[in-house]
């Protein structure tokens, strides 16, 4: 992961690493009690991290990517991610962690879902830098807090870069 660019200094990216993190944990918990046979626990991390990624999606999708698909050379890049969106969605609460294909299927989509957080945290997050301007900041980070409304508000830039 990228560490060079200063864009996990930036309070929105820092949330969204944050989610990121959260669900990735959730995931290895999840397979961790899929290995012990304890399929209760791990469709309640399932459902954890479905709904931590509903919020997180809905950050994103209605912020960020809603300022930077604007711009023709990312569209492309965010109709893929968004559409990694739809299918994790509909993929998690669908599983059924007894069936030993589902559970392969879990494994699997952990594997993407780490494939896809690195294009985001290596690709997207760090060309948001030179990208988005202050009111485009300020959209995505309204989008954050109206997809988050029980957590602390972001502070608010209006710089042309965010501060690093």
């Amino acid at each position: 992961m990228c560490h060079y660019c200063g864009c996990r200094e930036v309070p929105l990216i820092k949330e969204f690493i944050a989610e990121h993190e959260r669900v990735t944990n959730a995931a290895g918990d999840a397979i961790r009690a899929l290995q012990r046979g304890d399929t209760d626990r791990a469709r309640v991390l399932v459902d954890e991290m479905a709904r931590e990624l509903d919020a997180h999606w809905r950050g994103e999708e209605n912020g960020l990517f809603t300022v930077m698909r604007e711009d023709p050379e990312y569209a492309d890049y965010i109709a893929n991610l968004e559409l990694e969106h739809r299918e994790l969605a509909a993929l998690l609460p669908a599983l059924d962690l007894s069936d030993p294909g589902d559970v392969r299927t879990l494994v699997e989509a952990v594997d993407e879902l780490h494939r896809h957080i690195a294009k985001e945290e290596d690709g997207l997050f760090p060309a948001s830098l030179t990208a988005l301007d202050g009111d485009d900041w300020n959209l995505s980070m309204a989008a954050w807090r109206e997809a988050h409304p029980a957590l602390p508000v972001l502070s608010v830039r209006t710089s042309r870069r965010p501060p690093e």
